[in-house]
């Protein structure tokens, strides 16, 4: 079987990578097929059906979740929940732990803190994306490292994962050498890296060796072509991807993270099988 422009099953691999999907609960994002104005146990049912592991939920404000009711809705479904996307709080709020207003930024980090609260309930990691801010200045590193050492101590047994993303998103962190060099500089096991693929593709000079350099400290992943579609209708180098994967014996989830291209059920339908036979 194809989807896009590569083949979906790698011959002599046996490698699989569990998959899960971005699901918004409160504000609509480009990179999700979901509305939140249909509900979460409606979205939730599609996912299980197309045949997801589990869901990365996209949440604005923690404080109005209903922690219940996700947990009841998940085994409902038989779905895990990996991951906390938290980038929509700079998106629509501003919120940024970089912030030069020292305002914002101690709202950003009391968001961040009630997330990992959220993420210790449910499992999830929980994403530093855009939340960091895009200034790349000497005063942004610094605001950066000390607000992620706040973060990284307020539960020592949550997980923070550090996403670098692209150079034209953000000035800062853009490779996985210089999110180590934070996660280092800070010294707490429970920070680690998101590979994205999509900002991998543009920054990283090899796949494999930065996936190899990520060794022990990759949360999770990013799933998302080249071109920001789904998996396979691009030209990034899923082979290589699994392959390095699979040297490193990674456990963690795929998580699709791309725009609801062609359709948004070619895109829902053919990207967990894709994301699992890599």
């Amino acid at each position: 079987m194809r989807v896009g422009n590569q083949s979906m099953v790698y011959p002599g691999l046996d490698f699989k990578m569990k998959s899960s999907i971005i699901v918004p609960v409160q504000d609509l994002t480009p990179f999700s097929p979901f509305s939140p104005d249909e509900g979460l146990e409606v979205n939730l049912a599609k996912v299980s059906e197309a045949g997801y592991d589990g869901v990365e939920l996209a949440i604005t404000n923690p404080t109005c979740i209903d922690v219940a009711k996700i947990k009841r809705l998940l085994k409902q479904y038989n779905l895990a929940m990996p991951a906390i996307t938290t980038g929509q709080a700079y998106g629509i709020e501003g919120l940024s732990l970089t912030a030069s207003n020292e305002e914002v930024r101690e709202k950003a980090l009391r968001r961040i803190k009630e997330h990992i609260n959220l993420g210790r309930e449910l499992g999830a990691v929980v994403i530093i994306g855009l939340m960091r801010g895009k200034k790349g200045d000497r005063n942004a590193r610094k605001f950066l490292i000390e607000a992620l050492a706040t973060c990284a101590r307020f539960d020592n047994k949550a997980k923070l994962v550090l996403e670098p993303l692209n150079r034209y998103e953000t000035k800062l962190i853009n490779t996985v050498d210089e999110a180590l060099e934070v996660i280092e500089e800070i010294g707490m096991e429970n920070i680690g890296i998101l590979f994205d693929t999509f900002h991998a593709n543009i920054e990283e000079r090899s796949i494999k060796e930065s996936i190899q350099t990520a060794n022990g400290h990759l949360f999770h992943i990013h799933i998302a072509d080249s071109n920001r579609w789904p998996p396979g209708y691009g030209h990034f180098n899923f082979r290589e991807l699994s392959e390095a994967l699979s040297r490193i014996d990674y456990q963690g989830f795929g998580s699709l993270e791309s725009l609801p291209k062609p359709t948004s059920q070619k895109y829902l339908q053919e990207s967990a099988k894709y994301i699992k036979k890599l």
